[in-house]
């Protein structure tokens, strides 16, 4: 099994490597402008890679999955080839990097990894960073192949909540249970009938990093996931589902992530919605 992680040391020792390419996939909730951050601070040499600007812009649900020809203009844009390996790191630690990293996956990328503890990590140990504005980097083709297997949508989802699957919902469990509201306007309150409840931090380590090994398994276990059984991950807008969708690569399982997640789901009247 081959871990989607790559470590600040590994990163570190192969910043000369000819085919590295390193993404700031920094994205925010709150609406905090991340390309600000990563013009004021970033892993030298880093592109930075804007999950809405790279979406597709005629659906009305926010930073969904581009057209693979789209994904290719844009990632041949940032320099990015299909064989190269790609390492996706974020401003927080593990947020937004792990969507950037599923979505380079599904478009086809033969090696995308995330950088364990991302920007966070990378200044604590006191490695290099640039600032100021990033001139465009030599252009690259990206042959783009989409892998519709590892996408779910609504009608996926309705079979798996008969059984065909399990869906795995990364929402904080208020938020899940329907005891807070959505963040965005316009959604119903509460979860799909059947789904488990196993917020995004909970595979998180006290660090901000993803656990590993036996504590990540029994962290799976104790929510009710079976890591036998197929798996949908969901969550509010499809990013934080990515991240259990990265650690379940960690442990060597494969998943669908609901693209359309809570924000398509929550705005509908023909989607069964339970709350706690």
């Amino acid at each position: 099994m081959t871990s989607p992680l790559m470590s600040t040391t590994e990163l570190a020792a192969r910043m000369n490597d000819p085919d590295l390419r390193i993404v700031d996939g920094s994205w925010h909730l709150d609406g905090r402008d991340a390309r600000a951050d990563f013009e004021a601070a970033r892993i030298p040499g880093a592109v930075f890679f804007d999950l809405d600007a790279i979406s597709d812009h005629t659906s009305d649900l926010p930073h969904m999955l581009p057209t693979a020809a789209a994904f290719a203009e844009a990632a041949g844009a940032l320099g990015i080839a299909k064989t190269d390996t790609i390492v996706v790191y974020d401003s927080l630690g593990l947020f937004s990097a792990a969507r950037v990293w599923w979505t380079f996956w599904v478009m086809g990328a033969n090696r995308v990894l995330v950088l364990d503890g991302g920007l966070p990590a990378w200044r604590d140990e006191g490695r290099p960073v640039e600032s100021g504005p990033r001139a465009a980097p030599p252009p690259a083709t990206f042959h783009a192949t989409f892998d519709s297997d590892a996408v779910a949508d609504v009608p996926t989802v309705m079979a798996a909540l008969t059984g065909d699957a399990q869906v795995v919902d990364a929402r904080p469990a208020a938020r899940f249970a329907g005891q807070t509201p959505e963040p965005r306007p316009g959604l119903r309150a509460g979860h799909m009938p059947g789904a488990i409840s196993l917020p995004m931090k909970a595979v998180l380590d006290d660090t901000g990093r993803l656990k590993r090994g036996e504590a990540l398994t029994e962290t799976f276990q104790h929510a009710g996931v079976d890591l036998e059984r197929p798996i949908v991950t969901t969550c509010g807008s499809g990013v934080t589902a990515a991240v259990l969708s990265l650690a379940l690569a960690e442990l060597g399982s494969d998943s669908r992530l609901y693209d359309g997640s809570w924000a398509e789901w929550g705005a509908r009247s023909d989607t069964p919605v339970q709350t706690d």
